[in-house]
């Protein structure tokens, strides 16, 4: 794997190495007997895509958080501010403004507990966040804003929802979310360590009629020189990560993902 993760020109350090060198690879040693099950394709409306058999004991895998966090390992922490528990994350908030432009997307994600059958996470907490479609991140590139950046609770379900924007495609990666998940809200807006880290895949067809829309332009030939079988996160491995994707570019799109982990 690439040692970097996020925009190949910034160097994270050690810091963002070591999580995804001591990460994905031995968390899959540990786990003796557990495999990833990966089921791909399209949900049912309002049923999130099973990223893991039934059953299975396997974590979705731990990646870096990249250089552009916001959660206090890199520079700002976002996650200490009133207003970040919230489902829309299009906008800034608290001192900042500015909303972030780009086709409607709503992510959900359904946490279940990868030791316990898939069983639901009621009340766990979950930090998700991404670039805006010019492949920016807020806070560090973007320093005058903190769009795209929210943490929900899940519910009794164990579902997170959020209403974001498509993200564009940066040189080097290819189109995706970062999320942390902590085991309540209070621990997730204190500052404290995630159980989980990782990230979640855009299917190839959908980011395709994306692109083609206005404002998307750059993204369209970035992606053009990626792949997920060469991109330095998800090349070994992204079944488990790669969302199922309905709904269309003029309508809004859903991206929904299982997220099993260890309660």
């Amino acid at each position: 794997m690439n040692p970097q993760d996020e925009h190949p020109d910034h160097d994270g350090g050690l810091r963002v190495d070591l999580p995804r060198l001591l990460g994905r690879r031995r968390m899959l040693a540990l786990l003796t007997g557990a495999g990833l099950a990966a089921v791909a394709g399209c949900a049912s409306a309002g049923t999130p895509a099973q990223s893991t058999a039934a059953g299975s004991a396997g974590e979705i895998p731990q990646e870096t958080a990249g250089p552009f966090p916001g959660d206090g390992s890199n520079g700002p922490n976002v996650l200490t501010e009133s207003g970040v528990v919230r489902s829309d994350i299009r906008s800034s908030f608290g001192a900042l403004s500015g909303t972030a432009a780009g086709v409607p997307l709503t992510i959900e994600l359904l946490l279940v507990d990868a030791a316990n059958g898939g069983a639901p996470l009621p009340g766990a907490a979950l930090y998700l966040w991404h670039c805006d479609r010019d492949g920016r991140y807020s806070l560090y590139e973007a320093e005058d804003q903190n769009y795209l950046r929210g943490v929900q609770q899940a519910d009794a379900t164990g579902l997170v929802r959020f209403t974001s924007v498509f993200p564009g495609a940066y040189a080097g990666r290819w189109p995706h979310a970062h999320f942390e998940v902590y085991p309540d809200l209070a621990t997730a807006t204190s500052g404290s360590t995630a159980i989980t880290t990782s990230q979640l895949a855009l299917p190839k067809d959908v980011c395709d009629q994306v692109y083609a829309t206005d404002g998307y332009s750059a993204s369209v030939s970035n992606l053009a020189r990626s792949s997920l079988d060469s991109d330095n996160v998800f090349s070994d491995g992204y079944t488990s990560q790669l969302a199922a994707v309905t709904g269309s570019v003029a309508d809004g799109l859903t991206a929904r993902l299982t997220v099993p982990v260890a309660s």
